[in-house]
């Protein structure tokens, strides 16, 4: 069984979202997605993040046929105690991290990066509110 794990907030879901879990569930059997709390992306991102709560986010994930467990992370070093207990064969980031640090890459065999699809982004749909 190979196992595939991405991460990120996936606060506004969107067709990029989807081709990323689609591509990634394409690269193994196992679909693992990681998805932040609700302190980690107001910490990260601003008072007003997110828009929807932690227990949607998790219910509209755990409801696309691609992903296969949703587990949640409040902070970097549990991101990175979640990704080496899960032992990823492959992990999915979205290629603006190719010169970043991924969080929990020294614990998966293969690193991928995505490339974004389309005009497709969290940040130009909440600038169109």
């Amino acid at each position: 069984m190979i196992k595939v794990w991405t991460n990120g907030c996936f606060d506004v879901l969107h067709r990029g979202h989807i081709e990323l879990f689609k591509y990634a569930k394409s690269l193994g059997d196992i679909l693992i997605v990681g998805i932040d709390t609700d302190a980690k992306i107001r910490t990260d991102k601003g008072k007003g993040r997110p828009i929807h709560t932690l227990e949607d986010r998790i219910e509209m994930l755990n409801s696309i046929k691609y992903i296969d467990e949703v587990l949640q992370f409040n902070t970097t070093n549990e991101l990175r105690n979640l990704v080496r207990v899960t032992l990823p064969d492959i992990m999915v980031v979205g290629s603006d991290w190719k010169n970043g640090q991924v969080i929990g890459r020294e614990f998966t065999k293969e690193l991928k990066f995505f490339d974004r699809v389309g005009d497709y982004s969290t940040t130009k749909i909440m600038e169109a509110w």
